[in-house]
């Protein structure tokens, strides 16, 4: 097998922490096509990215195609700390410049290059990321163009009073049909991070297991407008929540939150789960903008 592009390695690094975040067992199927949604990207590197991952013993081939996981995640090997660690503190700063207004609207690959000192793999790692977390896109010429963020505060705490209506209501639809095994794997990772991996773990990982969470449950309301709305929220918020991401010791606390409201959907008191949750919600928006 000849050397993977820095596409192809990037991407399967993206697999691996997205078989560690949801928890997936050993022999659980993965989907191209699923995956490329998730990450963005076409079915050729996802393809590619999964050869990589076969030849290292993560995953392997069934005899009807395709591919299935062959680690659990307590055995997939950690990303490489210091390239990670050089990549997310690029991404926080430009998530910080574009927050605070340092950065056009509009800018060219060119432009980002020289501000942040990118590689050309850098820079398209540094894109892609950005891209798949819904910020910026590729114009239809030349450049990129960062899409519209919460920057203010009095914007980031409407955020949550919309969702105290949506989340809450969502849990009580009469087209409310739980997806079992999409919450067990969530609620999996959530007490994984109440177990201790809440200290490993950077601000923007977090955030995409909690958002993960709440968008898992209200998926299950099957109302396409309450999903599309907290989808936009949490696209729009993302920024925002890197600067007002709580304390860890409270963390750990709206974690097991997490993990209490997943319990009770799954024993079928979505009554009580949509009551909690609506004070989880509550509790969270007084401890992100208190000291705003």
């Amino acid at each position: 097998m000849s050397a993977p592009t820095p596409l192809v390695g990037q991407i399967a690094a993206q697999v691996i922490e997205h078989i560690r975040t949801s928890a997936y067992e050993p022999g659980t199927r993965l989907a191209e096509r699923k995956l490329a949604e998730q990450l963005r990207v076409s079915r050729s590197p996802i393809r590619g990215a999964l050869a990589l991952l076969a030849r290292d013993g993560i995953v392997e081939t069934t005899d009807r195609g395709g591919y299935v996981v062959l680690k659990s995640a307590d055995h997939l090997p950690a990303t490489p700390t210091d390239a990670k660690s050089a990549g997310e503190e690029t991404y926080l700063r430009v998530a910080r410049h574009r927050l605070e207004g340092d950065l056009p609207d509009r800018i060219t690959e060119k432009e980002l290059a020289r501000r942040y000192h990118l590689t050309r793999a850098e820079l398209a790692e540094l894109l892609r990321r950005m891209a798949s977390e819904g910020w910026i896109d590729r114009l239809p010429g030349y450049g990129w163009e960062f899409q519209p963020m919460l920057t203010s505060m009095k914007m980031y705490q409407d955020s949550y009073h919309f969702r105290l209506v949506i989340e809450p209501a969502a849990i009580l639809e009469p087209t409310f049909v739980l997806d079992r095994p999409a919450l067990e794997a969530s609620t999996a990772a959530q007490q994984q991070l109440v177990d201790g991996r809440i200290w490993e773990i950077s601000n923007a990982e977090l955030f995409d297991l909690n958002s993960h969470h709440h968008e898992v449950i209200i998926g299950c309301s099957r109302n396409a407008y309450y999903i599309d709305a907290l989808k936009r929220i949490d696209r729009t918020r993302r920024l925002i929540e890197y600067r007002q991401t709580l304390q860890r010791e409270k963390g750990v606390v709206r974690c097991r939150e997490h993990v209490q409201i997943a319990n009770l959907l799954l024993d079928g008191d979505n009554a009580r789960a949509s009551t909690l949750l609506y004070r989880h919600l509550a509790t969270v928006s007084v401890e992100k903008t208190r000291s705003s």
